[in-house]
């Protein structure tokens, strides 16, 4: 997921499985898209956290991500199900199809997107990519963190804990993000991620990777999906369906091409 060594790779989409078991953002996104089948497509669908639910409430899915060790994850939950695909893909610069009735940038996707492109460029592609893949009429939905005061958020020099545990082949380690920094000028955040490993055999890897970074400020997510002809027809700020205000952190966007 992050150019990391094969086994940190492996250990990763095991890390991912194991921590991120959340459903509320699941939930949501269900409830925002409505009951009536649809054709949809998942950007960095992961080891299958939305896919799966999405093809369970009987939708039509297919999902794209570059990570193969994650993908290679949603074949046990899949089972049973005839209504889902997935396939390996760099979503920035590979096609996606057309025909969709909704696109699904979800999970924060926004703001972790991995490119050797320009990041905001990537960032404002995303969506134009969106629209081509949409049927006329169709939706994107887009839900990721967002605030008011990213430079509360992202400047801070310590380390995070993000995962740690062991995963399916006895590989002990956790992975940290360190010496975090946000550019209000330009909206950058750079940062460390740190991936410590202790092997089923005794060895050991260390490894870290810089990490640059766009933060999106929600007025121009808006002036992306404007430049591609969505018009917004709901904002929330959480999951209570809040508006987005000072006191929410998030920014789920339902947004139709004409």
């Amino acid at each position: 997921m992050f150019n990391e060594k094969e086994l940190i790779a492996k250990w990763n989409a095991d890390m991912y499985d194991l921590h991120e078991t959340e459903t509320e953002d699941v939930d949501f996104a269900l409830s925002v898209i409505g009951p009536a089948p649809k054709n949809i497509l998942e950007i960095a669908c992961g080891s299958g956290r939305f896919l799966v639910p999405l093809a369970r409430a009987g939708h039509t899915v297919t999902g794209l991500d570059f990570d193969q060790y994650m993908l290679d994850k949603i074949g046990p939950k899949a089972a049973g199900l005839d209504n889902i695909s997935w396939r390996r893909a760099d979503v920035i610069r590979e096609s996606w199809g057309t025909g969709f009735d909704v696109v699904l940038i979800a999970a924060n996707l926004l703001f972790n997107i991995i490119s050797d492109m320009d990041y905001e460029k990537a960032q404002r592609l995303l969506l134009e990519k969106a629209s081509k893949a949409l049927s006329p009429g169709g939706s994107v939905y887009i839900d990721y963190a967002c605030t008011r005061r990213p430079e509360a958020w992202f400047n801070g020099p310590g380390e995070k804990i993000v995962w740690e545990g062991a995963d399916s082949a006895g590989n002990t380690g956790r992975m940290v993000l360190s010496g975090s920094t946000f550019d209000c000028d330009s909206s950058i955040v750079r940062f460390t991620r740190r991936f410590e490993l202790t092997l089923a055999d005794g060895g050991r890897i260390v490894e870290e990777i810089p990490s640059v970074k766009h933060y999106p400020p929600l007025r121009q997510v808006r002036g992306w999906l404007s430049e591609n002809g969505f018009s917004v027809r709901k904002e929330y700020g959480d999951y209570s369906r809040r508006p987005i205000g000072e006191d929410t952190d998030r920014a789920v966007i339902w947004a139709q091409k004409p």
